[in-house]
């Protein structure tokens, strides 16, 4: 582990188990690095990743002071700016810019060199929610880059993030209340009322969901973007994360951590995960390649809790995967051979040159 990566998780775990208080101020840069046997440098990277994270905030030519607050988010206001979720403009900003887009020549070069070693295979259906390998490549890639661990039989492929939401829907219950954000990306709330489901709308301000809202919330699942939710661009603070797991396990809900950007936060360490942060089994993560290969690949999946694995088995175990078998080896691939990963380095160094 880098030392400024160490210096951070320290300072992070001290907070977050109120070893430092809120409002404490962290000790200067110069003496921090003499306590860590660091450069000034490497301390001051650390500490702009718990600013990045909402963990601390600096004040000018005073310090770096404690703000994370596990159980709710002080002086919140509504978000100001109206938005229209379902218009064009909003919807372009699902695209990603064609210079994001995955290179052409390297999937066309993966495509070829699947097409040669799987042959006829391809064209026979993969284990149902999924190829075997996908799943595998899915499950290594996620503990390498966000240190997620989950089983590949807890992975669920499906043509796109709208496709997963209508199984969520199925699985957490119909004639159940599901909160959203408000605004959100239009298809979460149409799918699931197509579903059944009853809709709770949750207010965002500059921070993530009112506190006010998440209080009075009683919706048997919650969805939520912490990264970049759709259409307003608003981040959760490390303090807003908490306290949306904390709401969960008080009320007893399900999470929908919808991840579809995180990939290319503009931060030098990617934000941590709800899904990895809960010890509740209560958190179902969702993530897709849409945005990070390109949009006409409609292949998403979702990592579910144990106690829905069996749920999904016994209601969805003879469904098809509807993802080709040749987009799943192909994606496997191009995650296996670090083709993926190079990829988005390259988009999140463009971003932060930008």
């Amino acid at each position: 582990m880098k030392k400024y990566a160490e210096i951070y998780r320290k300072i992070r775990d001290d907070i977050t188990s109120e070893t430092i208080k809120y409002g404490s101020k962290l000790p200067s840069k110069r003496a921090a690095a003499d306590v860590f046997g660091a450069s000034v440098i490497t301390v001051e990277h650390a500490y702009e990743l718990l600013e990045s994270e909402g963990y601390v905030e600096a004040k000018a030519r005073s310090g770096y002071y404690v703000c994370y607050l596990s159980q709710g988010v002080l002086a919140e206001k509504e978000f100001p700016r109206p938005f229209k979720a379902n218009s064009e403009d909003d919807k372009s900003v699902l695209t990603p810019d064609r210079s994001e887009r995955f290179p052409f020549l390297v999937y066309a070069s993966a495509v070829r060199a699947v097409l040669s070693e799987y042959g006829e295979k391809l064209t026979e259906k993969t284990e149902r929610g999924g190829a075997t390998e996908l799943k595998i490549a899915i499950k290594n890639y996620l503990k390498t880059s966000r240190d997620v661990t989950a089983d590949e039989d807890r992975i669920v492929i499906g043509s796109g993030a709208e496709y997963l939401y209508g199984i969520i829907a199925r699985l957490v219950g119909e004639n159940a209340t599901f909160a959203v954000e408000s605004p959100s990306f239009g298809a979460i709330e149409s799918i699931y009322a197509a579903n059944g489901v009853k809709i709770e709308k949750l207010r965002l301000g500059k921070d993530g969901v009112l506190s006010e809202d998440l209080k009075k919330c009683r919706a048997k699942l919650i969805h939520l973007t912490p990264y970049r939710s759709f259409p307003t661009g608003v981040t959760a603070s490390a303090s807003k994360r908490a306290e949306y797991l904390f709401t969960a396990k008080k009320i007893g809900a399900y999470i929908v951590e919808d991840d579809y950007e995180s990939e290319f936060s503009l931060s030098a360490k990617l934000t941590e995960t709800l899904f990895k942060n809960s010890a509740d089994d209560n958190v179902i993560y969702v993530n897709t390649f849409s945005k990070t290969i390109f949009p006409a690949m409609r292949l998403a999946y979702m990592i579910l809790p144990k106690s829905l694995v069996g749920k999904y088995r016994e209601i969805f175990g003879s469904f098809s995967c509807p993802v080709p078998t040749l987009e799943q080896y192909v994606t496997a691939k191009l995650i296996n051979d670090g083709s993926f990963a190079r990829h988005v380095n390259r988009v999140r160094r463009s971003r932060r040159n930008k």
